[in-house]
């Protein structure tokens, strides 16, 4: 199964089309975008895992 999150705001990063955040599996491995930087998720359980770490992770910035 094909997935992506993504929180975009131009307003706080204009690069990677504005991505501030993201998860996706688009080049067959699990991996975070974090202003423009691509890291692995080497402990990646379950979608609904990474959804909640996400979510979590997406309260830093919309307060």
């Amino acid at each position: 199964m094909k997935y992506s999150l993504a929180y975009i705001n131009h307003m706080i990063f204009s690069g990677d089309n504005g991505r501030v955040l993201g998860y996706d599996n688009a080049h067959n491995f699990h991996h975070r975008h974090y202003f423009g930087e691509i890291s692995e998720v080497d402990d990646f359980v379950s979608y609904q895992d990474l959804v909640d770490r996400f979510e979590k992770e997406i309260r830093e910035f919309i307060k």
